[in-house]
């Protein structure tokens, strides 16, 4: 019942946003007087701003545009190398990028947002590196036959990925899959797999949320699993090709992250409003390219959801020396030769000081120069891996230990 209101509200307010669109063009027409007196352009201004928040979205495009070397503006080329059920591997690479430059592969997060949440983070890397990015696929449109998708397969995919790429292949987890990119290491790190990462960079991620609780720890924590399962778990409507699977809807995730900066949300909008009504449409339009991304939303598995809910917020699995994959205790100290970057922002409200930094005491043997920890200064959650600050003083870091350890 759950998806399915959704879904009615969705359709209502779609319609709605239509008929502001439709409102909004005639107020915006130069052959109709209305939009030049009195209350026309902030009338045709806050009927935009209503189209575009309940306008209907899909997956976005990457779009990468060039990147500038020396200079000279290089185009970067996308293509899709490998396809799974839950998700697949595209690639990146700019023109003229040396044969010989270091394999990147980001795992992008699966937490309710697409992977072009990290479309920043991949154009900047591309400088540098081949890159390659986990494509998860929205758990609603994959049917049912298909079968399940938890933390274990999560790892696999990501052993798999790793395995295709080859040896001296570099991972970089942005938030969510620090945890299980790290017990991929891990797991191939024990079985002495040849391509184990070079080295493996954790931006933001959870790995032991008792350092620093944040608001969305406590939330994990003030609540028993089957809450989770009673409260926030749906079925996903007929209309989709998934019918019928158990899920945990992005827009229910999405309603989380908006209730926690719901007075910067709003007055994003007002401003977004301002910049239209006195014709200062570049600003409204980098307003809009932002939420156009942080409102598009996918659903993710129930199993996934509430294993990570489990061994990550809850049970803290992986830094207790717990956490299983196929049966198997992980051992965190089998990291022996993968360098690792742990990267935090000092102000991050998702994942507090500490969390990240604490992998770097799960492999103790490796060896210390094989350890870094970089604290961002001034920077949040997403800009630990977007914005000015991502491109200027983190992602040189990331080059850096890349780098060091090629």
């Amino acid at each position: 019942m759950l998806y399915s209101a959704y879904e009615m509200q969705k359709a209502w307010f779609t319609s709605a946003g239509n008929w502001a669109t439709v409102g909004a063009n005639l107020l915006d027409n130069p052959a109709l007087p209305m939009g030049y007196f009195g209350m026309g352009p902030a009338a045709a201004s806050a009927l935009k701003v209503f189209a575009h928040l309940y306008e209907d979205r899909g997956k976005p495009d990457f779009n990468l545009e060039p990147i500038e070397i020396d200079g000279e503006l290089k185009a970067i080329s996308e293509s899709v190398v490998l396809e799974k059920p839950f998700g697949g591997l595209r690639r990146f690479v700019r023109d003229d990028l040396p044969k010989d430059a270091p394999k990147l592969l980001i795992v992008a997060p699966m937490s309710g947002h697409f992977a072009t949440l990290l479309r920043g983070t991949v154009h900047r890397m591309t400088q540098n590196h081949q890159v390659w990015i986990t494509d998860w696929t929205d758990a609603r449109l994959v049917p049912t036959e298909e079968g399940r998708f938890d933390l274990d397969d999560y790892i696999d995919y990501l052993i798999e990925f790793l395995q295709f790429l080859g040896p001296q292949t570099h991972m970089l987890a942005v938030c969510q899959p620090s945890v299980p990119a790290f017990a991929a290491t891990a797991v191939m790190a024990a079985d002495k797999d040849k391509c184990r990462p070079a080295s493996l960079t954790m931006m933001g991620g959870p790995i032991d949320t008792r350092a620093s609780p944040t608001s969305v720890n406590d939330l994990a924590m003030n609540k028993p699993l089957s809450w989770f399962e009673d409260n926030v778990i749906a079925t996903v409507p007929m209309n989709y090709p998934g019918a019928g699977r158990k899920v945990y809807p992005g827009f229910l995730q999405l309603a989380g992250f908006i209730s926690m900066n719901l007075s910067d949300h709003m007055l994003s909008h007002y401003e977004m409003f301002k910049h239209m009504t006195v014709g200062d449409q570049d600003s409204a339009d980098r307003t809009k390219e932002f939420y156009d991304e942080y409102l598009s939303v996918c659903d993710m598995t129930e199993e996934f959801y509430l294993q990570t809910i489990e061994h990550v917020f809850q049970n803290h699995t992986l830094p207790k020396g717990e956490f299983m994959h196929r049966g198997k205790a992980i051992d965190p100290d089998a990291v022996k030769d993968t360098a690792l970057l742990a990267i935090e922002g000092e102000h991050d409200d998702i994942s507090g000081i500490g969390q990240t930094r604490a992998a770097l005491d799960l492999a103790e043997h490796l060896p210390l120069s094989k350890k870094k920890y970089h604290l961002a200064r001034d920077v949040g959650h997403y800009g630990i891996f977007n914005g000015s600050k991502w491109r200027n003083r983190i992602a040189p870091v990331v080059d850096e230990w890349i780098e060091a350890h090629n």
